[in-house]
């Protein structure tokens, strides 16, 4: 049934429909760039707080993440902030040490749009001042003065359990007897 009703609804339509073409276009390129990886959380940088130090993340270069299987979520503004809070947490998180859980930290080779995002543990680490003056970034490749992964954290676990100490008036050295036992984080087979 061919009504001049229809004939004009179809012809409002064709024209509606292709103005809002362009429209649609412009408002798909504002969207959020989908430049996280699969399972990652967006960070929304200058407004997210550090789970560990309450600071807003703000630099691209030291963000890092702890994603649970089942959703729980956190954000760090220093692959440090990600450690200490691993040894502090993980008995009140156990999900952390689930072979499920992912961890993130940003590639310091990264522009600052887009972060390039690396498995921690995979990842190496040069001497870099950074937010919370842990002052490690990290790097896909070695390099000649890089650290691996578990000397990097060791560096940092020592270096918050001597900062404890002196906040708790305690004596110590740089190689205090106790601080291999203070390192140990529960957090998954690939972690240790």
């Amino acid at each position: 049934m061919d009504s001049p009703r229809r004939r004009a609804f179809l012809s409002h339509a064709t024209v509606g429909g292709l103005l809002l073409t362009p429209l649609a276009a412009l408002l798909a390129a504002c969207r959020p760039n989908n430049s996280w990886p699969p399972g990652m959380v967006e960070i929304h940088w200058d407004r997210d707080a550090c789970a560990r130090c309450g600071m807003v993340i703000s630099d691209r270069r030291f963000a890092a993440q702890i994603n649970a299987d089942g959703g729980q979520v956190f954000k760090f503004d220093d692959i440090g902030c990600l450690l200490v809070w691993l040894r502090d947490q993980a008995a009140a998180h156990p999900w952390t040490s689930a072979e499920a859980t992912r961890f993130w930290v940003a590639a310091q080779d990264n522009s600052a749009e887009h972060p390039v995002w690396l498995d921690p543990r995979a990842a190496h680490y040069l001497a870099q001042t950074s937010p919370m003056g842990y002052n490690f970034v990290a790097i896909a490749q070695p390099q000649t003065d890089s650290l691996a992964f578990a000397l990097m954290r060791e560096r940092v676990l020592a270096r918050s359990a001597a900062q404890s100490a002196v906040r708790h008036g305690e004596t110590h050295s740089r190689d205090m007897p106790d601080t291999h036992e203070q390192q140990e984080i529960p957090t998954g087979a690939d972690f240790r």
